[in-house]
């Protein structure tokens, strides 16, 4: 940079000096080494003596590259229901990040915003501590693009000199002898028979083998103080944990909740899935599952018993009736449990159902759900069953007014027509808030999904 800008210097040094002495031919000869980014502009427009050759410089503009440069990272906007988050950060002061690569993640209500680095460098300086709160726009550290390497290639640039050093240059002069060995430190050689010791007087007491007790050895130290010493660990709590905290408490507190039960014979939908799973996959590339029949039956249940798909609106003391549904999920994930939704589900069938689950699933996997993917919802369906629950009582997700629960599907003996056979049954349960859906309402509800999952022709026959 500092050679580049003594040759554009002298350069212009000569130019100037052309223009001065009204030298045309220099002018333009000198000019004409600067470069396209260093434009130079005459004017020539001058009222001037006849005979006489004067140009007048206009402007002079340069443009440089910095390399190295120091940028600020902020954080990025949140939806328009998270005001703040709190950050978590996965890299430290002087780490190498490659562009795209997560510095930090911002833990909000609902869920976690990843911070990519914009270009690949070093970070800088940290500019909030971990688990500070943050708002959008804040700015989180300072990142110095194009800085720095990975540790990797450290040691072959620190050894190429050496290699390069190749093997060394025999010395023009001979290398000196080297000294003699040191005499050796043995004596002479005896001549005589060395003395015999002489026989004790008497012998000496001696005791059988048998008679001889061991002794113990002692105890090795254990280190690391008791066996089975009793510790304790506190961390603190995430953001999306206390959240969670928060509206299930919140639930309890507002709605007077009560969970009806019923069990569904899983042998008609068990044996569907086994007769048409693989042309299932085979047209519509996803995998057929119990889940779509369960969403599928609440949506069917829901519209048949609108109150369920009802909220009270607290504020204004008012029911709210949808003529819509929108199913929120629950999934498990490692930060806590999150609640995407399937949104217009009473228009989807059954692959389409499969497609938005999976698709959910992954973003959840993934760490990628966005605020406005667990939005809304007035419906929710939690099924512990994949974990090999048999029986229990979901609370209900606010501001919704009721929840199904799906357990695992056990074989049991039930009567059919009067004969004990074994069949694959699933326990379900609906907690519902009971100052707006009444029993009878909550009962036939889950009776329709019931019979809905039992037997999917009544979604045909529209029974």
């Amino acid at each position: 940079m500092l050679s580049h800008s003594r040759c554009l210097t002298r350069n212009f040094g000569r130019s100037f000096f052309a223009i001065r002495k009204g030298n045309n031919v220099l002018a333009r000869r000198a000019t004409a080494a600067l470069s396209v980014s260093h434009p130079v502009t005459f004017n020539n427009n001058v009222k001037s003596n006849p005979g006489s050759s004067i140009f007048q410089i206009q402007y002079f503009r340069t443009s440089v590259t910095y390399r190295d440069e120091v940028v600020t990272v902020k954080t990025p906007a949140f939806a328009e229901s998270v005001t703040e988050g709190d950050v978590r950060w996965e890299k430290a002061v002087g780490d190498t990040v490659a562009e795209d690569e997560v510095v930090c993640e911002i833990e909000t209500d609902k869920t976690s915003v990843q911070v990519p680095s914009p270009a690949a460098g070093v970070i800088e300086e940290l500019l909030v501590p971990d688990g500070e709160k943050v708002e959008g726009g804040t700015p989180l550290f300072k990142l110095r693009k194009g800085a720095g390497a990975p540790k990797s290639s450290e040691s072959p640039k620190t050894e190429a000199p050496a290699a390069a050093a190749g093997p060394p240059q025999p010395s023009a002069v001979a290398p000196p002898p080297l000294p003699p060995p040191p005499a050796s430190a043995v004596g002479p050689i005896p001549t005589t028979m060395p003395p015999v010791p002489p026989v004790p007087a008497h012998a000496m007491d001696t005791k059988p083998v048998s008679a001889i007790k061991p002794t113990a050895a002692p105890a090795p130290q254990t280190e690391g103080g008791a066996k089975g010493a009793r510790t304790e660990t506190r961390v603190k709590m995430n953001r999306m944990r206390l959240r969670i905290a928060q509206r299930l408490k919140e639930a309890q507190n507002t709605c007077a909740m009560l969970t009806t039960f019923n069990e569904v014979d899983m042998s008609n939908i068990s044996e569907m899935r086994k007769t048409y799973k693989d042309a299932f996959l085979k047209k519509h590339n996803i995998k057929l599952g119990f889940m779509s029949a369960f969403v599928k039956a609440a949506a069917y249940a829901l519209a048949d018993q609108p109150a369920v798909n009802g909220v009270i609106d607290d504020t204004t003391k008012e029911i709210v009736y949808r003529d819509y549904v929108d199913i929120s999920v629950a999934v498990a994930t490692p930060k806590g449990l999150v609640v995407p939704v399937i949104r217009n589900v009473e228009g989807m069938n059954f692959a389409d159902i499969e497609k938005a689950i999976n698709l959910l699933g992954e973003k959840a996997r993934k760490n990628e759900l966005a605020v406005e993917d667990m939005d809304g919802g007035t419906f929710t369906i939690s099924n512990g069953g994949v974990f090999g629950s048999m029986f229990g009582t979901p609370i209900i997700n606010p501001p919704q007014s009721a929840i199904l629960g799906m357990h695992g599907i056990f074989d049991r003996p039930v009567a059919v027509g009067g004969k004990v056979e074994i069949r694959p049954m699933m326990y379900v349960a609906l907690t519902y808030d009971h100052r707006l859906i009444d029993g009878r309402e909550a009962v036939t509800f889950l009776r329709k999904i019931k019979s809905v999952v039992e037997d999917p022709r009544v979604l045909m026959l529209d029974m």
